[in-house]
């Protein structure tokens, strides 16, 4: 039960830093400190999915959108930014395990590619309709793709750590996912 709930306090975590600390900036790149959080939440979504399964990951998935709407609207986010919030979460995780269930490769290259295709549709989704021009006008058109490529580098930077924590400290869920999963 532990990798549901590491999953769930990511999302929370996430929303919560992202809500209450400005965006850090590094030269031309725009990163909401939540973002390594998101990063991490592909990763947890993944081991919930090895112990649990594609179905029970979805209701597990579903659990984290409504907490994360919640928090939105407690927060008083702009009506886009909770919408951008909402359609990038559910697109970001139906990617990622849509992605890890059918691709056959090694355990972390699958929590790799499902996180870093998952991280970018979170990341296109969320800035287009929540911070671009399109809606809200918080950033500029020039500023749009050097906040998506930030956001895209912390995730997978954070998803990378990650693992390698998993690799030398859990080496079980490593073991886990040989017996589980077919690389073929």
């Amino acid at each position: 039960m532990l990798r549901p709930i590491l999953y769930i306090l990511a999302i929370v975590i996430a929303n919560f830093i992202t809500a209450y600390f400005a965006p850090l900036v590094l030269g031309i790149f725009i990163i909401p400190w939540g973002t390594v959080f998101v990063g991490l939440t592909f990763v947890f979504r993944d081991l919930v999915q090895l112990q649990f399964g594609r179905r029970k990951t979805y209701y597990i998935i579903a659990i984290g959108l409504g907490i994360s709407i919640l928090m939105s609207i407690f927060y008083g986010d702009m009506l886009p930014i909770t919408i951008a919030s909402s359609l990038s979460f559910v697109l970001s995780e139906v990617v990622d395990t849509e992605i890890f269930t059918r691709f056959k490769l090694s355990f972390y290259n699958r929590i790799m590619l499902s996180g870093i295709l998952g991280g970018l549709v979170d990341s296109v989704v969320f800035i287009l309709i929540g911070l671009s021009p399109l809606f809200t006008g918080i950033l500029t058109w020039e500023q749009v793709p050097y906040a998506m490529l930030g956001q895209l580098v912390f995730k997978t930077l954070s998803q990378l750590i990650t693992l390698a924590i998993i690799h030398f400290g859990f080496r079980g869920i490593k073991r886990e996912a040989d017996e589980k999963l077919s690389y073929s």
